[in-house]
């Protein structure tokens, strides 16, 4: 494979994982709308409800929790949306290395240190706060799917180095 097929694969992954992480954080933002949805697809009196009760009754629980919120306290949805602003903000940090992938690629290692971070906050916290293992294995999937195009990528940059040293 040469440098330009390289660096077509490179770009090619950072942009999936700028559109994976920004895609993530703006789902953050509608977050009364989100939960509804979850609730009718998943939730109890769904076809997947069926399927899974205890799935359907904690998305139904969190329907619920988050609509009482937003009619409560609306207040406490601007932390969703500072979620989302710091998806955003880390999506930026990677169009250094969909630029000059070599030059930046401590960014690609960042993100995967991030990755790998991942698991043991959403184990830990989700612990903490209640949260169902099966949810908490969803958080995690973020971490180990989003580390995959990183690692290609990395290892992609590593070609590209050894060919211009």
């Amino acid at each position: 494979m040469d440098q330009t097929q390289i660096r077509k694969r490179v770009k090619l992954l950072i942009g999936f994982f700028i559109v994976g992480l920004f895609l993530s954080g703006l789902t953050a933002i509608p977050l009364t709308h989100g939960a509804t949805w979850l609730h009718e697809t998943f939730g109890v009196g769904s076809s997947f409800g069926e399927m899974w009760p205890g799935m359907a009754e904690w998305c139904t629980f969190v329907n619920n929790g988050v609509q009482e919120t937003s009619i409560k306290y609306p207040f406490l949805a601007y932390g969703t949306d500072w979620l989302a602003f710091g998806h955003f903000v880390l999506a930026l940090a990677f169009v250094g290395p969909l630029r000059d992938p070599v030059k930046n690629v401590w960014v690609i290692q960042f993100g995967m240190i991030a990755c790998v971070l991942v698991v043991p906050y959403a184990l830990i916290f989700g612990y903490v706060r209640g949260i169902p293992l099966s949810w908490r294995v969803i958080d995690c999937s973020f971490g180990v799917i989003g580390i995959l195009p990183l690692w290609l990528v990395r290892n992609y940059i590593r070609k590209l180095e050894a060919e211009t040293t």
